[in-house]
């Protein structure tokens, strides 16, 4: 039970993000974490957490035991849990993008948390992939091709990336019929996205690259669709994000026939292996849940 208590404080301290955060958490002083890691360390022969002054860091032996040390803990944790059928207890966390977490994931955990008093949640939304292992996260929603092989995951719908303007605007400047057109046209472009300024399309003739000259650029989703909505050029964003705004009418869909092959939504976990009652759950939950919504269907 020691060299599983160790092991409960090597992920407590992933999961913390620090000594001090993981003692929090476990109701013990920091002395007592520090000595636990370092004695697991010692056992294992090699450094698993970088320390500096400020912050923490996953070394490769660490990842490795990660993995293995979550697999462990779940397994004992379902072990102990006689009546799979009695209440959930422990914490979910889960990451998600900012627009599609704060619409639609964080509804679907406020209601799992209604149904299992017994459970917390904590929902991290971020639009980069946060590594699930380093984060000490037990599930997280990725929109696109997963570039980890070693993440399993269960699809659960699929968005498009969209080109839109207020009807407005399109009176005024006319609609775009070719990606070609976009360059008579004042661009919003979301300078949330790496690499050139530019679009690609697909259509009968295959790709398309539209160079662009935005007129007005922003890093965040929100302000840009405000900006659209409120006539001031097109955009292209992902379809669930204005999906209020095209089914009330403020925004109008352009270039339909040119649109890129959609993107699949997941929910991704870092192992195969078991996982706690309360995190299998939660998944079956959030997968049913989320793949009902109209914006993850095909359009």
């Amino acid at each position: 039970m020691d060299r599983l208590d160790e092991l409960a404080v090597f992920v407590a301290v992933l999961e913390g993000g620090s000594l001090a955060a993981a003692a929090r958490r476990l109701r013990r002083s920091p002395a007592v974490v520090t000595r636990t890691l370092a004695t697991l360390e010692s056992r294992v022969g090699a450094r698993l957490v970088e320390r500096t002054t400020r912050k923490l860091a996953i070394t490769d032996a660490g990842r490795r035991l990660a993995e293995e040390a979550r697999a462990l803990l779940a397994a004992y944790e379902t072990a102990m849990a006689h009546d799979e059928t009695g209440p959930l207890r422990g914490a979910v966390r889960i990451s998600a993008p900012l627009v599609f977490g704060r619409r639609h994931v964080a509804p679907v955990l406020t209601a799992f948390l209604d149904a299992h008093a017994g459970v917390s949640g904590e929902l991290v939304l971020n639009d980069r992939n946060l590594d699930l292992v380093d984060q000490g996260l037990d599930i997280a929603v990725r929109i696109g091709a997963l570039a980890d092989s070693s993440l399993v995951a269960r699809r659960v719908g699929e968005v498009r990336r969209i080109v839109v303007a207020a009807p407005d605007y399109l009176t005024r400047r006319g609609t775009p019929q070719q990606p070609g057109d976009l360059a008579e046209h004042e661009v919003i472009y979301p300078s949330t996205q790496s690499g050139p300024t530019e679009w690609r399309f697909e259509g009968p003739r295959g790709a398309a690259i539209v160079r662009l000259q935005p007129r007005l650029m922003i890093n965040a989703i929100e302000p840009v669709v405000a900006a659209a909505v409120a006539g001031r050029g097109v955009t292209r964003v992902f379809s669930y994000q204005v999906a209020d705004e095209l089914a009330d009418g403020r925004l109008v869909r352009v270039l339909q026939p040119f649109e890129p092959a959609p993107i699949p939504i997941q929910l991704v976990t870092a192992s195969a292996r078991l996982t706690p009652p309360r995190v299998r759950t939660f998944l079956d939950f959030a997968a049913s849940e989320l793949s009902r919504l109209a914006v993850v269907r095909p359009a």
